[in-house]
């Protein structure tokens, strides 16, 4: 637990108080928790202990190592779909076989969120934007509820995507099953009422209804399925037995798993925490997510990460600290152990609504006819709901991600430098487009590439400013401002130190402004005649070393001095 959130909030919040709003908080938590492990058991072709051991391991592992105070490590649906689409694709002879290749590929991925963590990767999810998880997001909740339908109908269908699946549910229009389709439709509009009371756990209170329901009347007759009896035991640690090939194949499939926890788990824990003001640090984040993961795996349980939709029911239920996910698993647990019997009279009509109803929030086109209005990453949102829509979950995800490691290459592919100059007397030195006020120098450009320096941006980079200066036949000292830079890879540095050769053998000279101090160390070690007394602070100071310490000549020759030595 957090002590210094007891502490922080000791006047607002007396420790009873604060013990209540956890309590309340973890009782909501709960309820939404079990009628999701039914549907997202569903989802992943894996029985409900292993939804029920991730959410206790996930809770648990997430209160003991996490920052958040709000997050709540569960099985997600995302994870589930997509644990589902692998072992599918590497087509197990039976539900044994598929069980220990979800169970081997949720183990892999808590080892590399682990080493992710170890290598201080937490910052991975940048890499995956915000309009392609919107969009994947989109298209995920659209397959999942396509694929409950005919559950909902009572009917099987062997579609392998949404569009045959619908087209399917057509032709059979005359096998459906109405008590079956009633039951789950009214469970629908059942679930759509209650969101109107946000206290109010309707999935919770619609899975009861179904029980009572199940109980009173024998489903069988009606032909609507349920969902079974349970034979819910208490897991031990084991590991999968498969051929090392298998393993291997996984490890690699496992990539794509890794990336969607860590994209969702750190947008909700981010969103969250920024809400609130308060700070949690990335690669904590992957271990405590990492150690659920492999416990999970290890317990026989799913995939868990911190989803968006339980994770803010938690804070709108006034969660105060991580008890209220301790509580929430104590809860489950009772519930769990006094209840098996009950959740085996679930009908199953009403497990497709749930996650239907879990999935809702994903439908909303709010986020994708927002970057219509802004004219932003529209169409990269657009191809990966196609992507997923066409090649399923697994290869959809996969396109997702590499539409975004795509958008991020082309940005750093097109280089951007602005011009400085100064503003009238004032030492700041602005762009020059924005800013037609600001008048150059004579013999002096100021540049600013608008991106980091490294390996794949500085050679177009400095191929811009190769350009600019040769469109200005008067320049004899060239400063680039690296404000952009934190520090410079080996090509960078490279580049750089070639620049200013190229500058010297024209009798030019570079200076570099705004030099942190990484950078600073590199280039004097690498390269110190090129650049002692040529790094400065700020762009004014570049200027001033420029103009108090080069003496021009009429041939456009440089004789380079600084502020303390003469320009070597």
């Amino acid at each position: 637990m957090n002590f210094n959130l007891l502490v922080k909030y000791s006047d607002r919040w007396p420790p009873r108080q604060l013990l209540a709003a956890d309590a309340v908080a973890g009782l909501s938590v709960a309820f939404i928790l079990l009628p999701e492990a039914v549907a997202y058991a569903a989802i992943a072709h894996l029985t409900i202990q292993s939804a029920i051991t991730a959410a206790l391991v996930g809770l648990m592992c997430y209160a003991w190592l996490g920052e958040s105070h709000f997050a709540i490590v569960a099985p997600t649906s995302s994870a589930a779909a997509l644990l589902a689409a692998v072992v599918l694709s590497m087509h197990p002879v039976d539900g044994n076989a598929a069980a220990g290749l979800g169970i081997a590929l949720v183990i892999l991925t808590g080892v590399g969120l682990l080493v992710f963590a170890k290598a201080g990767l937490g910052r991975l999810s940048a890499f995956v934007s915000r309009p392609v998880l919107h969009g994947f997001s989109f298209a995920l909740a659209i397959t999942i509820i396509i694929k409950q339908l005919p559950i909902i109908l009572g009917i099987k269908v062997h579609a392998p995507d949404p569009f045959r699946i619908i087209v399917e549910l057509f032709n059979h229009a005359h096998e459906w099953a109405i008590w079956s389709a009633a039951i789950g439709s009214g469970a629908l509009i059942l679930l759509w009422v209650l969101k109107r009371w946000r206290a109010v756990p309707g999935a919770f209170v619609v899975l009861v209804l179904g029980i009572c329901l199940s109980n009173a009347v024998n489903l069988a007759d009606f032909n609507v399925a349920v969902v079974g009896p349970l034979q819910l035991k208490l897991p031990g640690l084991s590991l999968p037995q498969l051929p090392m090939e298998k393993w291997l194949q996984l490890a690699e499939l496992a990539c794509g798993l890794l990336v969607i926890i860590v994209a969702e788990s750190w947008g909700s824990i981010r969103s969250l925490s920024l809400l609130h003001g308060n700070v949690v640090e990335p690669n904590r984040e992957l271990f405590a997510l990492g150690a659920a993961n492999l416990v999970s795996g290890l317990l026989q349980g799913m995939p868990v990460g911190a989803g968006f939709s339980v994770s803010s029911a938690n804070e709108q239920a006034g969660a105060q600290s991580k008890l209220a996910g301790v509580i929430a698993a104590l809860v489950l647990l009772l519930m769990v152990i006094f209840g098996q019997g009950w959740i085996g009279l679930i009908p199953e009509p009403i497990v497709a609504a749930a996650v239907i109803n879990a999935l809702s929030h994903a439908l909303s086109p709010r986020s994708l006819i927002y970057l219509w209005r802004m004219d932003r990453d529209q169409y990269l949102a657009l191809a990966a709901i196609i992507a997923v829509l066409a090649f399923g979950v697994l290869h959809g995800m996969l396109i997702a991600v590499g539409l975004s490691l795509a958008a991020a290459i082309r940005s750093f592919s097109q280089p951007l430098v602005r011009e400085l100059a100064e503003l009238g007397n004032s030492r700041d030195y602005v762009d020059r487009e924005s800013h037609p006020k600001a008048q150059p120098q004579a013999n002096l450009l100021i540049l600013r590439p608008e991106e980091p320096l490294f390996f794949a941006s500085v050679e177009g980079i400095l191929a811009e400013v190769q350009q600019r200066l040769k469109s200005r036949d008067d320049v004899q000292i060239l400063i680039l401002s690296l404000e952009e830079s934190a520090n410079l890879d080996s090509t960078a540095a490279e580049c750089l130190i070639e620049l200013a050769d190229d500058l010297k053998r024209q009798h030019k000279a570079l200076l570099l402004a705004r030099v942190k101090d990484p950078i600073r160390e590199l280039l004097l070690k690498l390269a110190e005649e090129q650049f002692h007394d040529k790094l400065f602070w700020s762009v004014a100071d570049a200027v001033l070393g420029a103009q108090k310490n080069a003496t021009l000549n009429p041939s456009n020759s440089v004789r380079q001095h600084s502020a303390h030595a003469p320009f070597s």
